[in-house]
């Protein structure tokens, strides 16, 4: 899960703006447990496109 999608129970903004301590703490611990962590999920798919695409230029410049 991306933290900007998630609210704070503190204060009930947004964890990405880091509004308050508990805000900037689970967003820093969130950083650093999966540098993927902070893309959102059309950036994943457009990565394991650009992957998909890449195996399969690959494979067929190898047969």
């Amino acid at each position: 899960m991306t933290y900007d999608r998630l609210v704070c129970a503190n204060c009930a903004a947004p964890v990405s703006e880091g509004r308050c301590p508990v805000c900037r703490a689970n967003r820093e611990r969130m950083q650093q447990e999966n540098f993927l962590a902070g893309l959102n999920p059309m950036t994943l798919i457009a990565l394991l496109t650009v992957l998909i695409a890449a195996v399969a230029l690959l494979a067929h410049q190898t047969a």
